[in-house]
């Protein structure tokens, strides 16, 4: 079993920010892409921005480029998301996501965490 918990949510006034942070933990061997997706009310799931396994190619949406920041910690299995500058549209769950491969496995599973809520007041 594979789990991915968040951490980090909260709330905070717009312009300030906050540290997302995810933790998968279980059975892995691998972990190739990870990265943070957002829901806001009334709205569709979005990708916020992810990054491959040695880092060498990120993604980020639109809304979020130069403000927020991906990064991870191969050896924790960790992947944070620092967010700056925030704005009350950035008010969402936010959840992690990873391509996990099992000890003993051969096809990459698509882990999804619970969420964390992020609200940025006006």
């Amino acid at each position: 079993q594979v789990q991915l918990v968040e951490s980090g949510g909260g709330l905070v006034q717009a312009g300030g920010s906050l540290r997302l942070s995810c933790a998968a933990s279980g059975s892995i061997f691998k972990i190739n892409r990870m990265g943070w997706y957002r829901q806001a009310p009334g709205k569709q799931r979005e990708l916020v921005a992810t990054i491959t396994s040695g880092g060498a190619i990120i993604n980020y949406a639109n809304s979020v480029k130069g403000r927020f920041t991906i990064s991870r910690d191969n050896a924790k299995n960790t992947v944070y998301l620092q967010m700056n500058s925030l704005k009350p549209e950035d008010t969402a769950v936010y959840s992690c996501n990873a391509e996990v491969l099992k000890f003993g496995a051969v096809v990459y599973l698509d882990v999804w965490g619970q969420g964390t809520l992020v609200t940025v007041s006006s």
